[in-house]
């Protein structure tokens, strides 16, 4: 459960002006919007004010946490300079040199005055101490509600572990303060049965001190507490024999009584005397520490195959596949050392760029597939992409749980959340995991799984040593091709004869390129693309090229293959180099025949003819049928020549074609996956007559959503390139684009950010019609992250704004509805859906007017005029029926569950609730379909029936923990009032906080598909 203080990571629901987070990465919010504290030095320093709680904290502690010995000569007035910069940030408008109300200097220092209910670290205080009271009045189980609300506070390790200053005591003291509430409500919880409320914590702890015996005997009694006891006595084995090998310790009492504890027979088991002498009667002796073996777990039903392919030749690398197979051997039997065997092996292959490290675990990969009947996944992490950033943990984890077959919809926001179910979903699999060119071991860490039968192998550049030190991972460097293994992989390229007719050339290219594989890759092409040529010429062009490539031996070779990479590039035609060039502007990962066909002006069959000239000269893989890419030097390469050879005009004009042509297809996917009532007409195209900038072909709603779903970081991309070259139309526009598919697929958090980017370009053009556009979105956006404060304003502000627009007016006066509805308060939610009503039936839009109509079918039961409502609500199914609008049906079938519930008709509620059900999963509207669970529960309960209650609160309750933690904790509080069940249940009304779909959907629809559902 949440503290009510904060909504997830992105926002409060307090109206305070200030809010702050140090159990974590330091964030600050005004008013409900983020704003960024400044560069890594001023956020230490905040960070460090924020952990002193108001003391004073001395000048030269400040200078010892921001610089290692020894400071800056001017490191006290670079001090006075970040706290003046954290004033004006604190208290906007604040005069130079005036100290304001909240940072002040005193006692040789700085101390920050936050109200005590603004920073986590002080409401964390608050908490432990209001469950200490409930604990003293005896009340364990409040306290440990109570407690569990503290723990969610922590979003990592204090202060977000500045990367750019040494770890300071203060913030180490936190972690450890942290780390003591979890050991007091683990107490708290186990001996009141609760222990499932604090255990996700506790694991966390368990898990950053390993050593930690007091931690892990807590663990291993609250696993055996909640039935987990086969993982109960993994943890006691594990900690076991850490302790013998690392510290030559035996465990102690504690960790021994629990262990025992973990060991003991179910209490079922026991029979019926030993149950009523001694519920937990522990045996003499734990069984013996054996690695388990991957527990027995259905196939996936359609398993992962990411792999790439591997390249078709392939030489050398013997000694370092024998040391990878070796490692790979097994991985579901037991390790050799007990103190690894709860771990799955992991394996860096680390090297300079070139050298093949892709090309290796690639083949290795491919060659052990079939010993992982589970699949295999794959992902490129882009740590030292040259034209984008490193691909963030949390994206790389989306695409695992995607590929894992987990619904968009039922994917948690939260980084830790997401590596969870990621790690519980691999938990007793057979899986192979491929990390491509990592960044760093923080961008890995969340990627692993963890579990004895799931095996990583981590490409990168840096040597990761703290997965070496910290995680147990087995580091394998690459170095360049032997002499002998060069000359072979030329050989098997361009054909011994080839090869043995000019020995001493080869070995001069041999020793030009270094051995590096690429290098001699792009040789060998050269070569193969000539075969009259002699291979002396490629040697004495190498030798023209003044011996760049040797630089590969020692750094990164970014420019210095430049010379290999221009005879590929000086061999194609004229119209594949010019789209090789301007593929250097493209701003996604991979790109498609008709992105590349939009960049170039070309026609898409002329594009594809292109591509496949660059494939074959080994500037582009296709890495899946008509999706290409290209390594990560190439595009950089790419990126070089197309600045130094085309001029800005032509850069502007081809960046141009590809947004026209992003914005045109992604407004005709908006309007086939759900199609809003007010629909924008898109930027006129800078060149329409070319086709290529016309919108891709999409045939339904299904090709939509996949598009949109494969497309989504390019589209991302293409935003951020027009905020660069100043298309603020485009900007606004791309986010009007996803808006309806961030909404249904649950990206609320991004939603957020897209929409206010939106909305700084609809002020920058000043568009009355953009901006009822982007402040009526984004009052949509905040509602769903619960910023209520900032969602009225901004919905306030989109009624003023479209006056022009009369569909658009309407949509802010429904969203206006949900908000106050949602909010409890519905005779003013009602007040907003007259003139929406008059606006659609002026406008005589229908689809529109039957939005309106369920709406105040459910205002007017929520105010106790249920007959009314029936009638509206039937009026509004008619409606939608005829316009054969499945999802819009399924509303009016929960407005109508819920009328006649109101109604004291608690059988036709539960039948009406089971058809809105059947809508929405039709559809695939899976947070509409928890709405609606919650409240068949609801209505089943009322109708006598409290065991099938359960049931649809528990479907609910797990479908909400996903995306809506808020509403899962209410429908958690209704089964544990109702469980065992009542002998007799009255009415129970669903709190509109858990009928979210209004507010989530408020009201957009798919397209018409074929109606046939019946009026009631």
């Amino acid at each position: 459960m949440s503290p009510r203080w904060l909504t997830g990571a992105e926002g409060f629901m307090s109206p305070m002006p200030l809010r702050f987070t140090v159990l974590g990465e330091v964030r600050v919010w005004r008013g409900g919007a983020e704003v960024d504290p400044g560069p890594p030095l001023r956020r230490t320093l905040l960070a460090l004010l924020l952990a002193r709680a108001g003391s004073p904290v001395p000048l030269p502690e400040i200078v010892e946490a921001l610089w290692a010995d020894p400071p800056p000569a001017r490191a006290v007035n670079m001090v006075h300079r970040h706290v003046g910069e954290l004033r004006r940030l604190l208290e906007p408008g604040l005069p130079n040199r005036a100290e304001g109300s909240l940072l002040l200097r005193g006692a040789g220092g700085y101390r920050l005055l936050a109200p005590p209910d603004s920073v986590d670290l002080l409401i964390l205080r608050q908490l432990v101490h209001t469950a200490r009271e409930s604990l003293r009045r005896g009340d364990p189980e409040q306290a440990v509600e109570v407690l569990a609300d503290a723990l969610a506070l922590r979003r990592g390790p204090a202060a977000g572990c500045p990367a750019q200053a040494p770890p300071h005591p203060v913030f180490r003291e936190l972690d450890r303060e942290y780390d003591a509430v979890v050991r007091e409500a683990a107490d708290a919880a186990l001996g009141c049965g609760r222990a499932d409320r604090v255990l996700p914590a506790l694991s966390g702890s368990a898990a950053r001190h390993p050593l930690d015996e007091g931690l892990q005997a807590l663990l291993v009694r609250a696993l055996t507490a909640t039935g987990r006891r086969a993982r109960a006595l993994e943890v006691f084995r594990a900690t076991a024999a850490r302790l013998t090998d690392e510290l030559s310790v035996d465990p102690g009492p504690e960790l021994i009584a629990a262990g025992r504890r973990a060991a003991a027979p179910e209490p079922q088991a026991q029979g019926a005397q030993a149950q009523g002498a001694q519920g937990d009667t522990e045996p003499d002796a734990v069984p013996p520490y054996r690695p388990a073996a991957p527990a027995g777990t259905a196939a996936l039903p359609f398993p992962p195959a990411q792999l790439p392919p591997g390249i078709p030749v392939f030489a050398g690398r013997n000694a370092e596949l024998e040391r990878l197979r070796a490692l790979l051997a097994d991985p579901g039997a037991p390790a050799p050392a007990p103190a690894t065997a709860p771990v799955g092996v992991i394996g860096v292959v680390g090297g300079p760029a070139g050298v093949g490290k892709t090309a290796l675990a690639v083949r290795l990969a491919h060659e052990v597939a079939d010993r992982f009947p589970d699949g295999q996944l794959y992902v490129n992490l882009r740590g030292f992409d040259p034209t984008a950033p490193p691909l963030s943990p949390q994206t790389a984890l989306r695409g695992f749980l995607d590929a894992l077959g987990v619904p968009a919809a039922r994917i948690p926001d939260g980084l830790d959340a997401q590596a969870a179910l990621y790690r519980a979903l691999l938990a007793g699999r057979r899986l192979l995991v491929l990390l491509d060119n990592a960044r760093d071991a923080a961008q890995v860490r969340p990627l692993l799984p963890g579990a004895p039968g799931c095996p990583v192998l981590v490409t990168s550049r840096d040597r990761l040593t703290g997965l070496v030190s910290a995680d147990g991972a087995r580091p394998l460097t690459l170095d360049v091709l032997t002499p002998a293994e060069a000359r072979s992989a030329l050989a098997l390229r361009l054909g011994a004869a080839r090869v043995s007719a000019e020995p001493r050339a080869v070995r001069e290219i041999v020793s030009l390129t270094a051995g590096l594989p690429l290098a001699l890759a792009m040789v060998a092409a050269r070569a193969a693309t000539f075969p009259a040529f002699a291979l002396e010429t490629l040697a004495e062009q190498l030798r023209a090229a003044h011996g760049g490539l040797e630089a590969f031996r020692d750094s990164d070779p970014a420019t210095d293959v430049e010379a290999v990479f221009s005879w590929s590039y000086e061999a194609l035609g004229v119209a594949a180099a010019r789209l090789f060039r301007l593929l250097g502007l493209h701003p996604g990962p991979e790109f498609t025949v008709p992105t590349a066909a939009a960049l170039a002006g070309e026609p898409v069959a002329g594009a594809r003819v292109l591509l496949a000239e660059l494939a074959d000269a080994h500037l582009l893989a296709e890495r899946s049928p008509g999706r290409y890419a290209c390594h990560d030097l190439l595009r950089a390469y790419a990126t070089e020549l197309v600045h130094a050879t085309e001029s800005a005009g032509e850069r502007r004009a081809a960046v141009r074609r590809l947004l026209d042509h992003c914005l045109h297809t992604a407004h005709a996917a908006a309007l086939l996956f759900d199609a809003p009532t007010s629909v924008i007409t898109p930027v006129a195209p800078a060149e329409p007559a070319l086709p290529s900038v016309r919108p891709q072909p999409l045939a339904d709603e299904s090709a939509a959503l996949a598009w949109l779903t494969s497309e989504r970081p390019v589209l991302l991309g293409a935003l951020r390139l027009a905020v660069d070259h100043g298309l603020d139309a485009h900007v606004w526009q791309f986010a009007w684009t996803l808006e309806r598919f961030h909404e249904r697929c649950c990206h609320w958090p991004e939603y957020l950010a897209l929409q206010r980017t939106a909305l700084a370009a609809a002020r920058r053009l000043d568009d009355p019609v953009a901006l009822a556009q982007t402040h009526r979105a984004l009052g949509r956006a905040c509602m769903m992250l619960r910023l209520e404060d900032e969602a009225l304003d901004h919905l306030r502000a989109s009624l003023d704004d479209s006056a022009r627009d009369v569909n658009q007016r309407a949509q802010s006066h429904l969203a206006l509805w949900a908000l106050r509805t949602r909010q409890g308060r519905h005779a003013e939610a009602l007040d907003e859906l007259a003139p929406a009503l008059g606006l659609y039936e002026a406008s005589g839009l229908r689809r529109g007017q039957a939005d309106v109509l369920v709406a105040t079918a459910w205002g007017q039961a929520c105010l106790g005029d249920g007959r009314r409502a029936l009638t509206l609500a039937h009026r509004a199914l008619a409606l939608f029926q005829e316009l054969g609008i499945r999802l819009a049906e399924g509303y009016t079938w929960d407005a109508l569950g819920h009328v006649h519930g109101q109604l004291g008709r608690h059988q036709r509620s539960v039948t009406c609730y089971q058809r809105a059900l059947a809508l929405f999963r039709e559809v695939g509207d899976l947070y509409n379909e928890a709405c609606v669970l919650d409240r068949l529960g609801d209505a089943r309960l009322a109708a006598g029936r409290p065991g099938d209650a359960l049931g649809a609160w528990q479907r609910a309750r797990d479908a909400f923990q996903d995306f809506d933690p808020v509403a899962a904790a209410e429908v958690r509080r209704k089964i544990e009032r109702h469980q065992p069940p009542p002998p007799s249940a009255a009415l129970v009304t669903a709190p509109f906080t858990s009928q979210a779909h209004f507010v989530h959907c408020a009201l957009p629809t798919l397209p018409p598909p074929p109606s046939g559902q019946e009026s009631p």
